[in-house]
């Protein structure tokens, strides 16, 4: 037993070969000792060389749909109306932290798949009518400062 680190494709192709005679080894052998050691150091080799993304949190949900049969509707518990699911599985609509528990309570999907990283929807500011509040007008800021001289 030679074992070396993969840093090839012909060393993970001759690693792969190897690991397809020592299947079914024993645990605790030489030989299921071998298949352990191996099958880290090609899990290492095709982590670095053929990473896989995590898909968004819409796919995510979109098939779980899928595998369970659900529609549109079955999801409104979990995320609200029927144009809040629209919104949310066309990607108009950024998931909620209380839509995220709902949604891995009743698809059964992990939360930080549904946290993902996907681009929260860009919102375009508009002018407030509001009065800014106190501490942000020029005499809020005085009054502010004198107190803390005080």
């Amino acid at each position: 037993m030679r074992i070396q680190p993969v840093r090839t494709e012909a060393e993970h192709d001759a690693a792969v070969a190897r690991i397809t005679q020592l299947m079914g080894a024993e645990r605790g052998t030489a030989a299921g000792d071998e298949l352990d050691i191996l099958a880290t150091l090609v899990d290492a080799y095709e982590a670095m060389h053929f990473p896989i993304d995590t898909p968004d949190p819409v796919t995510i949900i979109k098939f779980q749909m899928e595998q369970q049969g659900l529609t549109r509707k079955d999801l409104e518990p979990m995320i609200g109306s029927r144009a809040r699911v629209s919104e949310v599985l066309t990607g108009k609509r950024a998931l909620t932290l209380p839509m995220i528990r709902r949604l891995h309570a009743g698809l059964y999907i992990p939360v930080d798949l549904l946290i993902g990283s996907s681009p929260v929807p860009v919102r375009i500011a508009t002018r407030s009518k509001r009065k800014p509040p106190i501490a942000a007008s020029r005499a809020g800021r005085q009054a502010i400062a004198q107190q803390s001289i005080r």
